[in-house]
């Protein structure tokens, strides 16, 4: 925990009063953590205005916590949230997860709120509704370095567009699919697995957002309660290509870092064939029968360092 339980109770107390100056008070000093989250398999959701959630981020398991401050989040209870947010990430302790803002549109307050967020150093801030390179421009623009852009891919303009909304700043992409489908003017009922339309949209944000150099993070599962439809779900979407999915509850984190994280079998494999190539590739053969795993090339190799790669 952040803080002890009295003064969580005193927080709370002051979101729902609205005591600004008490809030103002507890905020830190807090320098970027530099800090790069690498193959994230759960991205969790937390309340900004729910102090009890917040105190619990240095607890969770999850290798991405999303401090959200859009929806969910009442529209006068915003700018206490975002106090709230910048209390608890000024004074999280090192070994927090990787700590994303989710503002409101740039637009409708997001602006300013980069503006205070950009004093207590975020590892990065997800701007929503996104439709087109302008908001990464004005991003990059007003968000401090050496805070990451991450962005929800929620709108037509966003998903037509992803693959021009490259930028070194921009690292992740996660997709809204209930509100995709909301302005897509598609009904949400086809969301479920093997739909074709659900089954096009995940494969495109997938491959697009990979051209783009980004992390494409999974869609949620709404149901948070039912933990083996979400199972399902995460085993479907890794099957797809994905490397992680959104959680909105911590049971459905233990899951996802599970099912996303590479199999004791697949981590052998992946090692074999890279000690194999290397030493094969010495004698300067990278073409090759094996007996384990049959024909052996450049582009298996690729593939055993990119499962490498995923290991904690």
């Amino acid at each position: 925990m952040i803080f002890p339980r009295e003064r969580i109770e005193e927080i709370q107390q002051a979101i729902e009063r609205g005591d600004i100056g008490f809030l103002s008070s507890l905020i830190g000093e807090r320098r970027p953590r530099g800090r790069r989250v690498i193959n994230p398999r759960s991205a969790l959701m937390v309340s900004a205005h729910r102090a009890r959630h917040l105190n619990k981020l240095d607890e969770l398991e999850a290798d991405i916590a999303i401090i959200n401050l859009e929806d969910g989040v009442a529209p006068e209870l915003k700018r206490r949230a975002l106090y709230a947010a910048m209390v608890f990430i000024s004074n999280a302790p090192q070994e927090t997860p990787f700590l994303v803002v989710r503002i409101n549109p740039l637009q409708e307050g997001g602006r300013e709120e980069i503006e205070l967020l950009n004093s207590v150093y975020p590892d990065a801030i997800r701007i929503p509704k996104v439709r087109g390179r302008g908001e990464i421009e004005e991003g990059e623009r007003i968000v401090a370095e050496p805070i990451e852009l991450h962005i929800s891919v929620e709108t037509r303009g966003a998903l037509e567009n992803l693959i021009s909304l490259r930028s070194p700043r921009l690292t992740t992409a996660y997709l809204g699919i209930l509100d995709l489908l909301s302005d897509l003017k598609i009904p949400q009922r086809v969301l479920k697995i093997s739909n074709p339309t659900i089954d096009h949209l995940l494969a495109r944000f997938l491959v697009e957002g990979k051209i783009a150099g980004l992390t494409p993070i999974a869609p949620t599962y709404q149901e948070y309660r039912d933990l083996d439809g979400f199972r399902d779900w995460c085993r479907y979407q890794r099957e797809m290509g994905y490397g992680g999915v959104g959680c909105i509850s911590p049971d459905q984190v233990e899951i996802a870092n599970r099912i996303f994280g590479p199999t004791k079998e697949e981590l052998e494999r992946a090692l074999y064939i890279k000690e194999r190539f290397e030493a094969m590739a010495a004698q300067g053969v990278t073409g090759f029968s094996d007996e384990r795993y049959g024909f052996i090339d450049e582009p298996i190799y690729r593939d055993a360092l990119n499962t490498l790669a995923k290991q904690d």
